[in-house]
Parts: structure tokens; sequence; C-alpha cells
């Protein structure tokens, strides 16, 4: 009996451990077709955080994640390769709603197509249009400067991961009321550091709410430390876009 009741706890702890590995958040596919004025659209990963319904009056964060050049193409898998797809797809959950958009090949992001797909997902979800946050990894990084400048009262925060904005730091003014964290590696020879660097001084001197993180021994890949922390999201998630 003893040998009997030890084989059903351990029956009973597999069986647990196979239902813990099988409640990963569910990413779908979705796409945005653009507006009348902009006929530009994203195919999207789309994950709802646990409890999302839309009959109550509770609105949820949006996190919305841009990828690197190496993601871009038509099969939407390839972004779980790096960033928040990749967290939801090893079973990490997130209390938002987390949205991927995909580039097609030989693109690069164009703002105008990020705001409005930012736009539809506010209007078409519950979302708190007040914790809205972007985030991007090299191309994605760069894209996520570029959005920024470009509609700075829309984000609540911005987290760039090695990217920049080239002679776009002339333009820093406009995001000076962001709360923004860069990150870097300083051993990167495909963005060199210089370029967060560059836009981080400026803004610091405008008397900004950013901060700079530069990892030593990292070359291009600092993101996954970046996304690995869980410190990075709890204060992604403290910030709240002010009154305009």
């Amino acid at each position: 009996m003893k040998i009997l009741s030890l084989l059903a706890g351990v029956a009973a702890i597999l069986m647990a451990g196979n239902a813990s590995a099988q409640t990963s958040q569910l990413q779908t596919e979705e796409s945005f077709q653009g507006t009348a004025s902009l006929k530009v659209g994203y195919r999207y990963l789309q994950t709802l955080p646990e409890g999302y319904t839309e009959a109550t009056d509770k609105r949820w964060p949006l996190i919305l994640f841009l990828h690197g050049s190496g993601e871009r193409g038509d099969n939407l898998e390839v972004l779980k390769k790096h960033g928040p797809p990749k967290l939801i797809a090893a079973g990490q959950h997130f209390e938002a709603v987390v949205v991927s958009p995909q580039v097609p090949t030989g693109q690069i992001w164009d703002p105008h197509a990020v705001k409005a797909l930012t736009d539809h997902l506010i209007s078409a979800l519950r979302i708190d249009p007040d914790r809205v946050y972007l985030t991007g990894l090299s191309m994605g990084g760069f894209g996520t400067w570029d959005t920024a400048i470009e509609y700075p009262d829309t984000y609540a925060a911005i987290i760039p991961i090695c990217g920049g904005t080239g002679v776009r730091w002339v333009m820093a003014e406009r995001i000076k009321s962001l709360p923004i964290w860069i990150f870097h590696g300083e051993k990167d020879t495909t963005v060199e550091p210089a370029f967060s660097k560059k836009i981080y001084d400026v803004l610091k001197k405008l008397g900004s709410n950013v901060q700079l993180t530069l990892y030593p021994n990292a070359s291009h890949d600092s993101w996954t430390a970046t996304y690995d922390d869980p410190k990075v999201w709890q204060w992604l998630f403290e910030q709240r876009r002010t009154a305009k």
C-alpha cells in the first residue's frame, strides 16, 4: 500500500508539472490594415492577460513590442525568438495586453503606422490609455525612438534597447517629459553604444526622467538580460502618462 501511495504521489507531481508547462498565455495572430489616410498595416501577435473580459469596466496596460531586423517577414512565429513573445511562449504571464507587430521583409518601422496600430488597439480592446508602453530592440529600438519623438504624448514610458535616434537627438525636447530607460551593450559593434549615449546625454541636460544601463560585457544582444530582469517590468508598470 505504501508503494502504491508513493507511486500515486509521483504521478500527481508529474501531472502538476505538465499542467504548469501548459499554462502559457495564448498568443493569437491578428492583423491591422491601416486607415483611410495611412494605408500601412501590420500582422501581429496578441496576448490578453488572465481575467481579461469585455464584461467589466477594468482596463489593462498595453505593451507594444517592436522586433529587430532579423524577424521581418510574414511568419509571426519568428517573433517568439526574442523579447516579450519569447517570454510568453516560455510561460511568463503579463498583467497586460501584449502586442508584437511584424514588419514585412525589406521594410523598417514606420512610426505613423505604429501609432495607428496603437490607436486601433486602444479603441478595440479594454486598454488603459494612460498605461501604454513601447519597447523594441535594435531596429525596433530605433523604431521606439522614432515613434516616441513623433507622438510623445501617446506613451506612458519607453524602453529602447540597442537603438538610437541618429540626428534626431536635436528633437529631444519633444520627449523630455517621457520616462525612458535605455539599454545597450558596451561591446556592441552592430549598433554603437554611442547612439544611446548621445541621446541620453542630451535628455539628461534637459532634466528628463531618463536612465541608461550599459552592459559592460554585452555585444549586440543586450535585450535578453533586459527583458529577463523583473525590475525592468516593475519600473515599466509603475509609469503612467501624465496629463497634457
